[in-house]
């Protein structure tokens, strides 16, 4: 089944359309250096032509340790989140843990991420499809890809046309993950873009002891293959110093090889539509 194209902003996703990309730091933090990263992130993607899409958390449930840093909260967050949005031009996308909090966050965000661990949550789908914004569901590290098209039928049982699947590596033994490629033919062939998360799949989960690693320096490989693979937009947690990020530092990429790391992307995905028509 084709994929039909999924309007993101002014952009859209999928079969036969520029690359797309999906990319911020990981989980809020100063909020001055939160504007500055989306500002060189959507002027790097401008410069090149590529639809952006800014991503960051308000709140992270998933940690690793009872002190690892969260984030501002839901009224803070999404208060800050709507300011970025509006400064760079660029739609917003964050994730939601609770049903609760779906309506408040798509008053904000074009696109409600609904977290791998969480991606057969019913209550948290629906509640995210009836807001009629964007939903990007993320394959959980547990999940066959072809599963998938259980969350997208519970998503658009309750409403939601626009769905997105986030490709981010599988559980492979404890603590490390791997990336079958074949998901992203599977998932997009559910009639869905598909999406290549390129830095948690790098990650190392509990790994150093009371946070998550990763192998960073993986990033640009994965981000590669995947679009060699199909995938018609890219997720990249981005960082000005990701040796210092409050979460996931060690999986971000930093945020001053970005412009050079995209230039190459976008001619991976020129190529994959190429080869494809």
């Amino acid at each position: 089944m084709t994929a039909a194209p999924v309007r993101v902003g002014e952009h859209e996703v999928g079969a036969g359309r520029p690359l797309f990309v999906i990319a911020g730091p990981c989980v809020l933090e100063d909020p001055d250096e939160m504007l500055a990263t989306a500002d060189a992130l959507a002027t790097a993607c401008d410069r090149l032509g590529v639809g952006y899409c800014f991503k960051s958390s308000f709140t992270k449930d998933n940690r690793t340790s009872t002190t690892s840093y969260r984030g501002p909260g839901l009224e803070d967050g999404l208060r800050l989140l709507e300011s970025i949005g509006e400064a760079v031009g660029a739609p917003v996308l964050t994730d939601i843990h609770h049903p609760e909090e779906a309506d408040a966050v798509g008053q904000v965000a074009e696109v409600l991420q609904i977290p791998a661990f969480m991606c057969r949550q019913t209550s948290l789908l629906e509640a995210a499809g009836r807001t009629g914004r964007v939903v990007n569901v993320k394959k959980g590290q547990f999940l066959a890809a072809a599963d998938m098209a259980h969350a997208a039928d519970k998503v658009a049982a309750a409403g939601g046309e626009r769905i997105l699947f986030t490709e981010r590596g599988s559980f492979f033994g404890y603590r490390d993950l791997v990336v079958d490629y074949r998901s992203l033919k599977i998932m997009r062939d559910l009639g869905y873009p598909v999406v290549m998360d390129a830095t948690h799949a790098v990650q190392s989960p509990g790994s150093t002891g009371n946070t998550t690693g990763g192998k960073p320096e993986l990033v640009p490989l994965l981000a590669r293959c995947g679009l060699a693979a199909g995938a018609d937009a890219l997720f990249l947690e981005v960082h000005p110093e990701p040796a210092r990020a409050k979460s996931d530092a060690g999986s971000q990429f930093p945020l001053d090889a970005f412009p050079d790391l995209l230039a190459g992307l976008v001619r991976c995905r020129e190529l994959y539509l190429e080869l494809e028509s």
